[in-house]
């Protein structure tokens, strides 16, 4: 196997303005990234209950600068459009909307499967501070330990 634990439970670092988890998923890198590149299968994963299903028009395989809308539920139900920052195949994968705060899924290939590191990054956000206030780094702290859980479920 590897030093690393299987788990590392999500953690908000304040000082850069990240909150990050870390999991490993009993399945090749190249199978975990065909689920994140491709928006139609986001609510296969999705431990935040947010994610309702993607829009239509949305390209089939995600790419760098790649646009794509989901239906989304937060209390109340609404459309967000995203687009694709940064993209390296089966390894990264990175998006986000108008608020500039970004979704980043890294995936490390290890023996029996793959280190899946998934981190919201809200420093990249102008309104940064009013997130902080709404509790979005907590709430998203626990999201990413679900969505990793699911994650494993779904590979394992």
């Amino acid at each position: 196997m590897n030093d690393t634990p299987d788990v590392v439970p999500a953690t908000n670092d304040k000082s850069r303005k990240v909150t990050w988890g870390s999991r490993f998923i009993p399945a090749r890198a190249e199978a975990i990234f065909d689920v994140l590149a491709n928006p139609a299968k986001h609510h296969l994963i999705d431990g935040s209950g947010s994610v309702v299903a993607a829009r239509s028009g949305n390209p089939e395989r995600l790419s760098l600068g790649a646009k794509f809308g989901m239906d989304m539920k937060m209390g109340f139900p609404y459309k967000i459009s995203s687009t694709v920052s940064a993209f390296e195949e089966n390894r990264l994968i990175e998006w986000h909307h108008f608020g500039r705060h970004k979704w980043r899924y890294e995936l490390e290939p290890v023996a029996g499967g793959t280190r899946v590191t998934e981190s919201f990054n809200y420093g990249s956000s102008p309104a940064s501070a009013l997130l902080v206030l709404a509790g979005y780094p907590e709430r998203h702290r626990k999201s990413i330990d679900e969505t990793l859980q699911r994650m494993a479920d779904h590979f394992g």
